[in-house]
């Protein structure tokens, strides 16, 4: 009988071998009783697995988005004055302060202007210190004066006065236009390209901007939530500003924390969402315009939550589950019912309590009623035979 197998075997290697050409694969009956019995052991030894412990704490309630850097003001700096561009004071990506000096434009024909308002004031105010003399000497007269002339002199006088108040509003004028050939930073920020060069005409009229300043201290980042947490959003921003941090792209990387500042006054129609803008110090300039973030925004805070790591819960056919360990270090399959998940925590509403010891890693081994260890297994077992391999 044991021939007749072996020569059944050697057949169908034959056989194969004709047909494919390929790798033969020899039966070896004693390689296999080794791994049953490997395999009969393995069953009465505990399975390795990692555990953790259901705690009881406060688990922050976080809503995801993503969202967009964008200064917290951003000014195109333009001329406001015509002229030629003489200096060029600041350099690209230059971070400024408000009121430092961007460039310059030829002063002259501003100053010859302002000189020109200052001098017709002198001449109108001598004109007007010959009237009051006038003036004085028509009223000593007394009776020897006609009325007319009297009247007529004081009407003069007032005239002149009157042409003094408008030399000084032409010389306030005259000085502003100066002022405005220089031209200075009107917020603190970063500069970005530089649009003019020196020597260039610019005129106020134009559009192009000599360079857009963003200020990126604070900053702001605008982001979106669906209209169905906007209740939520309402009632953490009326308790205070609620803490929103923003990530990068990925997910993995804190890169700074604000708070909420402003909910849009209307929800977008076309995609069901809601805009939100956040506030941050941006002291590190982490931060910056036209960057993608993601962000969680802390709407509330639950109060001694049950929880448990993401790994202990299982879905199965009948819902979610965990498994438990015992005293006895013995599995239980347990239903549970679970809430908010971040950070790779999750809160438990139903079907486990604080101290219970659960299963995380090596449930696919575990049946319920299996012992358990937290040791590592060898991986070899003890006396074992070689399994059958490929020759």
């Amino acid at each position: 009988m044991a021939r007749s197998r072996t020569l059944g075997w050697t057949s169908l290697v034959a056989v194969l071998a004709l047909a494919g050409g390929y790798a033969v694969w020899h039966y070896r009956p004693e390689a296999h009783k080794g791994t049953d019995n490997a395999r009969t052991a393995a069953k009465g030894r505990p399975v390795p697995v990692q555990i953790a412990t259901v705690e009881k704490s406060n688990f922050p309630i976080y809503l995801t988005g993503l969202g967009t850097v964008q200064g917290f003001n951003t000014v195109v700096v333009r001329t406001r004055v015509d002229g030629q561009i003489d200096q060029i004071a600041f350099k690209e990506g230059q971070l400024v302060k408000k009121g430092d000096l961007l460039a310059h434009i030829d002063p002259r024909p501003f100053q010859a202007a302002l000189d020109q308002a200052k001098a017709k004031k002198t001449q109108d105010e001598a004109g007007l210190a010959n009237a009051n003399l006038d003036l004085q000497r028509y009223t000593k007269l007394g009776e020897f004066a006609t009325r007319q002339q009297t009247d007529t002199q004081r009407s003069t006088v007032q005239q002149l006065t009157a042409q003094i108040a408008a030399d000084d509003a032409a010389i306030a004028n005259a000085q502003t236009q100066l002022d405005y050939t220089s031209i200075r930073a009107p917020i603190a920020g970063v500069t970005g390209f530089r649009q003019v060069d020196q020597g260039n005409i610019v005129n106020a009229s134009t559009q192009t901007g000599i360079v857009t300043i963003a200020q990126i201290e604070p900053i702001a980042v605008i982001f979106t939530a669906p209209e169905e947490q906007l209740p939520q959003i309402k009632d953490a921003l009326a308790a205070g500003s609620p803490k929103t941090i923003a990530y990068s792209t990925d997910g993995k990387r804190v890169l700074s924390e604000g708070a909420l500042a402003l909910i849009n006054n209307q929800v977008d129609t076309t995609s069901g969402t809601i805009r939100l803008k956040a506030v941050f110090e941006n002291k590190d300039h982490v931060l910056w315009p036209g960057q993608s973030v993601s962000t969680r925004l802390l709407v509330s805070t639950l109060s001694d939550a049950v929880v448990v790591p993401d790994d202990a819960v299982k879905h199965g056919t009948d819902g979610l589950y965990a498994y438990t360990v015992n005293q006895e270090d013995k599995a239980e399959l347990r239903k549970i019912k679970a809430g908010k998940s971040i950070d790779g925590k999750t809160v438990i509403e139903d079907g486990l309590t604080p101290g219970e010891r659960v299963i995380v890693a090596g449930q696919y081994r575990v049946q319920p009623g299996s012992v358990v260890t937290t040791k590592v297994a060898n991986s070899e077992p003890s006396g074992g035979k070689t399994a059958g391999k490929a020759d």
